[in-house]
């Protein structure tokens, strides 16, 4: 037999191999994996009021017909936030940008968790401050994963490709988590769509609103360990001294 041919024949054997334990090797970087369960929890968070909102519109405030406007000021709130943040994590560090930006969300689904019929104006509100809270979480999560995996140890195509294919499956995943979790729980509290018993309009309010702040603390509990065990280390220094998202 040609050992040319049996020597390609062993490499193409073991080639599929070798990308089975990058990818579990990707979970082995404490500092990735640590990032990537903050963003999984801060993720989720911000998915459940988008599984809900339009029970929550529908229902508490009795504005079906608005629904439409209020996602129009959210995303165009998201989207207007994103100089901000950057310019906010060129003076103070894009890691303590995003936390302010978990704090700030989490005072506003607490008010949302007060409204009742007819407070549009205050819903108005809450759809453009968590709004502003979400463009962080665009710009500032893979702001972060770039400067990790650029100061990271190794690091190269193969490990680019395990981190980000990490990151987009739990950007994925997020959403289909959120609902999983989200619309059994509001059937098991006892809110149906259209249900506008005082009980029911109370376990909607919790699951639009309050759920999403209890994730939040989640991710902010772990974003602060994060920062505290990685303070002195290179990777943390360099992540918050680097200029922009």
């Amino acid at each position: 037999m040609d050992p040319a041919r049996c020597s390609t024949r062993a490499g193409a054997d073991r080639a599929p191999r070798a990308r089975p334990r990058r990818v579990e090797r990707a979970l082995a970087h404490r500092p990735f994996a640590r990032l990537l369960a903050i963003f999984a929890a801060n993720g989720i968070a911000a998915a459940i009021p988008s599984a809900t909102v339009l029970f929550f519109v529908a229902d508490v405030l009795q504005a079906e017909h608005r629904a439409g406007l209020f996602l129009v000021l959210y995303f165009l709130a998201a989207a207007a936030s994103l100089p901000l943040w950057v310019a906010i994590a060129h003076r103070i560090g894009k890691l303590p940008a995003w936390l302010g930006s978990m704090l700030l969300a989490c005072v506003v689904f607490a008010w949302a968790a007060l409204l009742k019929a007819g407070d549009l104006g205050a819903f108005a509100a809450i759809c453009v401050l968590s709004g502003i809270a979400f463009g962080a979480d665009l710009a500032l999560p893979p702001a972060l994963l770039a400067d990790l995996l650029a100061r990271a140890p190794t690091s190269g195509q193969a490990r680019a490709g395990a981190w980000f294919g990490w990151w987009n499956f739990v950007t994925k995943a997020n959403l289909a988590l959120a609902a999983g979790l989200a619309l059994p729980l509001l059937a098991w509290l006892g809110y149906a769509p259209g249900e506008r018993s005082p009980a029911a309009l109370d376990a909607l309010r919790t699951v639009y609103a309050l759920l999403p702040v209890a994730l939040k603390c989640i991710a902010i509990a772990l974003l602060w360990r994060w920062r505290t065990t990685l303070a002195g280390d290179a990777v943390a220094a360099s992540v918050r001294r680097s200029p922009s998202p």
